[in-house]
C-alpha cells in the first residue's frame, strides 16, 4: 500500500536490502515433508511454528493467521484498563476472553536518567481500543526501543477500521484548549512525554500514575532534565476547579480532564483562573484513511507494498514480535519469535521484513521485542490461553497493551 511520499526507494537500496538475505528460507517445524503443522485455534484463527535460518543462527517463530473475512473473528486492543499500567499478555487476554494475542507497542519501561521519577509503563504510540482513542504519540526523541527506520515516526500505527480491514497509517493528535484568554493547541493526550512548550490533556484513561514524567526530557533528548517551569489545571464540567505548580498523581474522575503545561504551555495555563469556562477538544486524525479505526496501536513499519523500508537494521539480532497484512487487509499474520536459549539470537529487523514477506505479507509492522515478546492462545480442548513461545526473560513481562484476537461462532 502506497502510504506517504516519505517512502523514497531506489533500486540500489532495495537490491542491497534483499541481497543480504538471499537464500533464507522458512522451514516448517514438524512434518518430514517440511510443510508446517497447522493447528486450528478457533474459527478463523490458525497457528503454526517455523524454523528460520538467519545470519546469527536458526530462529524459531510462532505464527498466528487471522482471517478477517470470517464474520466471527475480530481483533482489538488489550490493555489493563488504563494507559499507565501493565499486565502480562496472558492476563490481558484472559480478562477479555480473547482466544489469542501477542504483545504490542514499545513503552516507558525505565527512568534511570531522571532520579525520583518513576517509569509510567505507558506505550509510545497512539492507541485506539474498541473505537475509543486512548492516547496519542510521544515525540520521536522520547521513544523507547530501537532506532526508528528513516522516514518513520512515533505516530505510525497498525490499525483495523470499522470496515474490518487492516492497514498501516499514521495517527496525529488534533486538539485545542479554548478560554477567554485565547485558544491554544493541545500537544498531548495521555502521554508519558509532552513536546517542549506544550499543553497535554490527561483523562481517566491515564490512570493514577504521576504525571511528572510528561514534563521530563525534550523532543530530541529523552534523558534531558525535567522541566522546572510546569503548571497543572484541573477542568471539571467545563470549568477550572483547581491548579498546581507541579504535575500531580492519583486517579482522574470520568468527565474530568487535567491539563499539564511545560514552559510556554505552563505560562498559558497560568492565565486561567478558578471557575473560568474552558472548552477542550481532541481527536486522533488518520493520515491516509477516511475509514474510522476500531483498533490501532503503535510500533513501526518494516515492509511497505511488498518491499522493505530503506535503512532497516541488518546487524542487530534479537527476539522480535511483528504483524503482517495480506489479502488487501483481510488477513493478519502475528509473529513472535521464541526466546529459548537455543533460539535467542533471533532476527535483525531486515530479516523480520524478509520473513513477513515470505509468509505472504504485503505490509508489515514491528512491535516491541526482547523480553516483551509473548504469544498466547487457547490450546485445543482448553478454554483459557497459555503462552506458546518461551519469553526470553524466563517469564512473561508485564506490558501496556497487546493485540487481542477474538472468535465467537
Amino acid at each position: 500500500m502506497a502510504r506517504r511520499n516519505r517512502r523514497f526507494r531506489t533500486a540500489l537500496t532495495v537490491v542491497a536490502a534483499w541481497s543480504a538475505l538471499a537464500g533464507t528460507a522458512l522451514v516448517g517445524a514438524a512434518p518430514a515433508s517440511g510443510a508446517p503443522r497447522v493447528t486450528r485455534i478457533a474459527a478463523g484463527v490458525q497457528y503454526k511454528e517455523l524454523d528460520i535460518p538467519a545470519a546469527n543462527g536458526v530462529a524459531h517463530a510462532h505464527v498466528l493467521t487471522i482471517d478477517m473475512r470470517n464474520p466471527y473473528v475480530r481483533v482489538d486492543l488489550l490493555y489493563p484498563g488504563t494507559v499507565a499500567s501493565r499486565a502480562p499478555v496472558s492476563q490481558l487476554a484472559g480478562a477479555r476472553g480473547a482466544v489469542a494475542g501477542v504483545n504490542g507497542d514499545f513503552f516507558n519501561i525505565t527512568e534511570t536518567q531522571h532520579p525520583g521519577v518513576a517509569a509510567t509503563g505507558a506505550s509510545v504510540g497512539p492507541a485506539i481500543a474498541s473505537g475509543h482513542a486512548l492516547k496519542a504519540a510521544v515525540p520521536n526523541g522520547q521513544r523507547f526501543g530501537p532506532a526508528l527506520p528513516p522516514g518513520t515516526t512515533t505516530e505510525d500505527v497498525l490499525g483495523v477500521g470499522v470496515d474490518r480491514k487492516a492497514r498501516l497509517d499514521g495517527l496525529a493528535l488534533d486538539g485545542s484548549v479554548r478560554s477567554a484568554e485565547g485558544k491554544w493547541p493541545l500537544g498531548g493526550l495521555n502521554q508519558y512525554a509532552l513536546p517542549v512548550g506544550s499543553i497535554g490533556a490527561f483523562t481517566s484513561d491515564w490512570g493514577s500514575v504521576s504525571r511528572v514524567r510528561s514534563t521530563c526530557g525534550t523532543d530530541t533528548d529523552r534523558a534531558a532534565p525535567c522541566s522546572t517551569d510546569t503548571y497543572e489545571v484541573t477542568i471539571e464540567k467545563g470549568r477550572v476547579v483547581s491548579s498546581a505548580n507541579t504535575p500531580g498523581s492519583g486517579p482522574i474522575a470520568s468527565g474530568t480532564t487535567v491539563l499539564v503545561g511545560r514552559e510556554a504551555g505552563a505560562q498559558q495555563l497560568r492565565k486561567l483562573s478558578t471557575g473560568e469556562p474552558v472548552r477542550l477538544r481532541h481527536r486522533l486524525v488518520a493520515e491516509t484513511s477516511w475509514i474510522p479505526y476500531r483498533f490501532a496501536l503503535g510500533g513501526y513499519p518494516v515492509l511497505d507494498d511488498g518491499l522493505p523500508l530503506p535503512g532497516l537494521d541488518n546487524t542487530t539480532a534479537a527476539v522480535r514480535t511483528a504483524v503482517g497484512i495480506a489479502d488487501g487487509g483481510r488477513r493478519l499474520l502475528l509473529l513472535a519469535l521464541d526466546g529459548a536459549p537455543a533460539y535467542r539470537n533471533g532476527l535483525t529487523i531486515a530479516e523480520v521484513a524478509h520473513t513477513m514477506r515470505e509468509l505472504g505479507s504485503v505490509d508489515a509492522f514491528s512491535l516491541d521485542g526482547g523480553g516483551s515478546t509473548t504469544m498466547v492462545a487457547e490450546q485445543p480442548g482448553a478454554d483459557v490461553v497459555s503462552v506458546l513461545n518461551h519469553p526470553s526473560g524466563g517469564a512473561e513481562r508485564p506490558v501496556p497493551n497487546a493485540i487481542g484476537v477474538f472468535s465467537s461462532p
